[in-house]
C-alpha cells in the first residue's frame, strides 16, 4: 500500500517538521513493514510556472504537425515578455493555461531545458505534459489547467503537488486495515498522539425510499450489502487533477471519472466498490453462491467457469460479477453511462481468498476482502462515492438506497488486565492495557483485574486475548522490552541422541560428504520416479492441508527425492563430482490415525485428553541418514588415475555411519527400489530383537536415473538412525599390546554366490581371540579357479596381549580359521 504523506495530513494533525522517514520509523516500531520512502519531485528543479497560451502559429513543411506558440508567463522570465515555444501537441488551444518549463529547468530523467533552435524557430522553454512532469501516465498530450486556477507566472510546484513523500508499506495478512489511508492515518495519529479526522465520518442519508432491489441468499457469504445510485451523470466529465495525482502516487492508473472515484474511495477508506451501468442491469440483484457449470465473461474478456464456492452477484440474466474479485463485462461502465449504481458490500474473507486463487485473479478488491475489511463501512463508503460523482460529474444522488444488514454483534473478549505485562516481561503501569486498547478503537469495560474488550469492526484480526496483548505491547514499544538471554540450567547440555547426530554429521563431512537440508515435501510423481510398486508402504504418506505447491502435497517417507533433486541442481551448475548427505526426519502415517489433527485453543494449556488426541494424529517420525554420490570419488592427478563413485562407496558410507554410532553393520545382496536389482545391498544391525534391517545402499536403477536426470551410475544409501541407535553396542577401548604381530595370508576359493562378508565372519569365528583384524585384499576370477567360482585373499593379523606368539600357535589359529570357513561356506584353500 502506497500512502502519500500529504494525504495522511488531511486526516492527522502531524507537526510540520515531521518527515515521511520519521513517520516510517514510528510505523516500523509499531509492527508495520515500511519498505521504502519515495521522495517524489526531487529530480525536478528550476523555473516551472503557469503560462497562458496567447497565440498558436501552425508550422508546415514538416513530417508531423508543429506549432509555434506565444505564451504569457508573467514576470517569471524576469522581463515580463512573452515566451516563444515550439510544441508538437494538439490538445490545447489559445487561451488555455498550461505548465511551462523555462530555460534552466531540469525535468525527470535529467532532461535539461534550454533555449534552442528547432524547426527553424527559437524555442524558449517547453510546454509540459503530465508524463513529462512525472505526475501520471498520460499520452493525450499537454497538461491543460482549469481556468482561474492560477495566474500566469505562478509557481507550478505547489500548485501541482509535484513534491511529495510516499510510504510504501508491505501489508501483512493480519493487518488489512493498513490497506487504506484511513487505517494508516489512525495508526499514525495514535503513535503521535495527534488528532485523527475519520474520512468515514460522513453525513449518512436518512431513509429516502427504496433503492435498487436486492437480496442476499446466505448471511455467511455476505453480511452487509449497500447500493446507492446517481442519475444524470456526465460520462465525459474528466477526473480532476488532484484525484488523478493521488491515484498515481498510490500506483493506480486513472481510467474514467466513475472508475477513478471507486478506486479513490477504496484507497481512502479501504472499502472496495463496484460501479455498474444501471441501464445494463435486468431485474433485482441476488447475492448467492455459484451453481455448478455457470460461466461469466469478466472485464478482462475471459470467460470463466464458476465454482460453487464462488460468491456471485446476479440479476435476471444470470451472473454479472464475481463478488469481491472482478466484475462482468456485460454491465461495465462505459463512456456513455449516465445512470450509475454503486455497490459496497462485506463478503466472507475465506471465500474471496479461495476464489481469487482458483481463478488466478488477484485484484486490489480481493486483496482487501481476503484480509478483512471494516464490516460497518459500506454505507459511508457508498455515500462518499456518490457524493464525489455528484460533485465532479454533475450527477444527482437518488434519495432511495438499499441497505441489507445481516451482521451480528461481536462477543467481548475477556482478558486479564496484566496479561500484556506478563507476556512482555515488563511492568506496565495500571490502566495501560485499557488505554492502549481504546486507542486501537476497542470498547473496554474494566472489571477489577479483568477487561471485557469488544474490538472495532475495522479490526477483524482481533479474536483472542493474545491478539489484544500484541496491540498493547506494540504501542508501548517493542524496543522497550528488555533483552534477557535465557540461562541454561547447570549440568545440562546436549542429549545423547543430539551428540550422536552431530557425530554422524561430522564423520560424514570428514569422509568428504557435504551436508544439505531439503524441503520435506514430495509429490506422487517422486514415488513414480523412484519406481516404487503400487503397494509399497512408502507411497502411504501424510497429506498436507495447505501445501506450498500443488506438485508436492505430501510429507516425505524417504530422504532420497530431496537428495536427488539437490544432486541434479549441483550437476546442472557444473559440479560434476558430488557427494551429499542429509540427516532428517521422514513421516509415516499411523494406522487408524484421524485424518486431521485437532486445533487447540491458545487461551490455556492443553488437557491430557487434548494432548492425547494430538499425539494420536501425529505420524511416526523416524530419523534417517541418506547420501548420494555421482562423478569421481577419487580425482585423477599427478598421483595417478582417479576412480568413479560406485556401489561400494554407498555401502561404505552406510558402514561409516554404523561405526560412528557404534553398531556393526552386515551387508547382504537384496532387491529394493529405487536401487539396481543386481547392485543393491540390505544393511543389518544386531538390535534388542536380533538382526534388523536398518537400510539399503547401492547403485540406483537406470529408470530412476533417467526419471530424475541424474548422472549415469549414481549411487545412494539410506539408513534408519533411530534403529542404529537402538542397536549400538557402545564403544570399547581396544587393548594395545606391546608384543609383535604375526600376519598370515590365506586364499580361499568359494562359489560366486557366497558373499565375502560370510567368509570374513567365518574366518573371525575360527581364528578365535588371537585374531586382531582380517582384511580382504584381492578377488580373482578366471580359469585357475574354475567357472562359477572366485578366489578371496585375506590377510590375518594375529597377536597375543601378554606374550609373543609361537609358530605353532600361529599355524593353529590359521588352520582353525580356514576350517571354519570351509565348514560354513564350502571354501577350499587355493593352491
Amino acid at each position: 500500500m502506497r500512502v502519500p504523506v500529504s494525504w495522511l495530513r488531511d486526516y492527522v494533525d502531524l507537526p510540520a517538521d515531521v518527515t515521511a522517514r520519521d513517520v516510517a520509523t514510528r510505523l516500523i516500531t509499531a509492527g508495520l513493514e515500511v519498505e521504502t520512502v519515495d521522495e517524489l519531485g526531487t529530480d525536478i528543479t528550476g523555473p516551472l510556472v503557469v503560462g497562458r497560451v496567447l497565440s498558436i502559429e501552425e508550422l508546415t513543411g514538416f513530417k508531423k504537425p508543429i506549432r509555434y506558440c506565444r505564451v504569457d508567463v508573467g514576470e517569471a522570465n524576469g522581463t515580463g515578455e512573452e515566451q516563444h515555444i515550439v510544441c508538437g501537441a494538439r490538445n490545447f488551444s489559445e487561451g488555455d493555461l498550461v505548465v511551462v518549463a523555462l530555460p534552466g529547468a531540469v525535468l525527470p530523467g535529467g532532461f535539461a531545458i534550454s533555449a534552442r533552435t528547432t524547426y527553424g524557430k527559437v524555442s524558449e522553454g517547453m510546454i509540459c505534459s503530465p508524463t513529462e512532469l512525472g505526475l501520471w501516465e498520460d499520452h493525450a498530450g499537454i497538461l491543460v489547467l482549469d481556468q482561474g486556477l492560477a495566474a500566469p507566472g505562478a509557481d507550478a510546484f505547489e500548485l501541482l503537488g509535484l513534491r511529495d513523500e510516499v510510504l510504501d508499506i508491505a501489508v501483512t495478512p493480519d493487518r488489512g486495515y493498513a490497506l487504506s489511508v484511513r487505517g494508516v492515518a489512525r495508526e499514525v495519529a495514535t503513535l503521535y498522539e495527534a488528532a485523527f479526522r475519520d474520512p468515514a465520518d460522513v453525513k449518512l442519508p436518512e431513509s429516502g425510499g427504496e433503492g435498487y432491489p436486492a437480496t442476499v441468499a446466505d448471511p455467511a457469504l455476505c453480511s452487509r450489502y449497500v447500493l446507492r445510485g446517481v442519475t444524470g451523470f456526465d460520462p465525459q466529465a474528466p477526473s480532476p487533477m488532484w484525484l488523478k495525482r493521488r491515484l498515481a502516487m498510490c500506483g493506480v492508473r486513472a481510467i474514467s471519472l466513475a472508475v477513478d472515484v471507486t478506486n479513490y474511495v477504496m484507497l481512502e477508506m479501504g472499502q472496495p466498490l463496484h460501479a455498474w451501468d444501471r441501464d445494463k442491469l435486468s431485474g433485482p440483484i441476488v447475492v448467492r453462491a455459484a451453481r455448478e457449470g455457470e460461466q461469466l465473461e469478466t472485464l478482462d474478456h475471459v470467460t470463466r467457469t464458476l465454482d460453487p464456492d464462488d460468491i456471485l452477484i446476479t440479476d435476471k440474466s444470470g451472473p454479472i460479477n464475481i463478488a469481491g474479485v472482478m466484475g462482468g463485462l456485460s454491465t461495465e461502465i462505459s463512456e456513455l453511462s449516465t445512470e450509475v449504481l454503486i455497490e459496497a458490500a462485506h463478503f466472507a474473507e475465506t471465500h474471496i481468498a479461495r476464489t481469487s486463487r482458483r481463478h488466478q485473479l488477484a485484484s486490489e478488491s480481493s486483496r482487501r476482502f481476503e484480509r478483512g475489511i471494516d464490516s460497518a463501512m459500506q454505507l459511508a463508503a457508498a455515500t462518499r462515492a456518490v457524493s464525489l460523482l455528484a460533485e465532479l460529474g454533475g450527477a444527482r444522488i437518488e434519495a432511495g438506497l438499499t441497505h441489507i444488514d445481516l451482521t451480528t454483534p461481536r462477543e467481548p473478549i475477556v482478558i486479564a488486565a496484566d496479561l500484556a505485562s506478563r507476556v512482555a516481561g515488563v511492568d506496565y503501569p495500571p490502566g495501560t492495557a485499557a488505554t492502549r486498547l481504546r486507542q486501537v478503537g476497542c470498547e473496554v469495560v474494566e472489571d477489577g483485574t479483568t477487561l471485557r474488550v469488544t474490538p472495532p469492526p475495522w479490526r477483524p484480526d482481533l479474536t483472542d486475548p493474545n491478539d489484544l496483548t500484541e496491540e498493547v505491547i506494540r504501542y508501548e514499544g517493542y524496543e522497550n522490552i528488555p533483552s534477557i538471554p535465557p540461562r541454561a540450567p547447570a549440568g545440562r547440555g546436549l542429549t545423547e541422541s543430539q551428540r550422536l547426530r552431530r557425530s554422524v554429521s561430522r564423520g560424514l563431512a570428514g569422509a568428504g560428504f557435504i551436508e544439505v537440508l531439503s524441503y520435506p515435501f514430495v509429490g506422487h510423481g517422486d514415488f513414480d520416479a523412484l519406481q516404487l510398486d503400487t503397494d509399497d508402504p512408502r507411497r502411504r504418506a501424510v497429506t498436507l492441508a495447505n501445501p506450498l505447491s500443488s506438485d508436492e502435497p505430501l510429507m516425505r517417507t524417504t530422504l532420497l527425492p530431496g537428495l536427488l533433486k539437490t544432486l541434479v541442481r549441483n550437476v546442472g551448475r557444473g559440479f560434476n563430482d558430488v557427494a551429499l548427505f542429509e540427516v532428517g526426519l521422514v513421516y509415516q502415517p499411523r494406522a487408524h490415525a484421524p485424518e486431521r489433527a485437532p486445533i487447540l485453543t491458545v487461551d490455556r494449556g492443553p488437557t491430557e485428553a487434548e494432548l492425547g488426541s494430538l499425539r494420536a494424529a501425529l505420524p511416526d517420525q523416524p530419523r534417517r541418514v541418506g547420501a548420494v554420490l555421482a562423478g569421481d570419488r577419487q580425482w585423477a592427478g599427478w598421483w595417478g588415475a582417479g576412480r568413479a563413485a560406485g556401489w561400494a562407496d554407498a555401502i561404505e558410507a552406510a558402514r561409516e555411519v554404523g561405526r560412528l554410532v557404534g553398531a556393526e553393520l552386515t551387508v547382504h545382496a537384496d532387491q529394493y527400489a529405487p536401487w539396481h536389482p543386481g547392485r543393491c545391498a540390505v544393511l543389518h544391525a544386531h538390535g534388542p530383537q536380533g538382526e534388523v534391517a536398518v537400510g539399503h545402499a547401492g547403485e540406483l536403477h537406470p529408470r530412476v536415473i533417467a526419471a530424475y536426470g541424474l548422472p549415469e551410475r549414481t549411487v545412494a544409501m539410506e539408513v534408519d538412525l533411530d534403529l542404529l541407535e537402538s542397536a549400538r553396542t557402545g564403544v570399547v577401548a581396544p587393548t594395545v599390546s606391546g608384543y609383535p604381530v604375526a600376519t598370515q595370508d590365506v586364499a580361499l576359493v568359494v562359489a560366486d554366490s557366497v558373499p565375502a562378508a560370510e567368509v570374513e565372519a567365518a574366518l573371525r569365528a575360527g581364528a578365535g581371540a588371537l585374531l586382531e583384524s582380517v582384511r580382504l585384499f584381492d578377488v580373482y576370477t578366471g580359469a585357475q579357479v574354475g567357472e562359477g567360482h572366485k578366489s578371496l585373499a585375506y590377510t590375518l593379523r594375529l597377536r597375543a596381549p601378554e606374550r609373543t606368539l609361537t609358530t605353532e600357535e600361529i599355524a593353529a589359529a590359521r588352520d582353525a580359521a580356514v576350517a571354519a570357513a570351509a565348514e560354513r561356506t564350502g571354501a577350499t584353500l587355493r593352491a
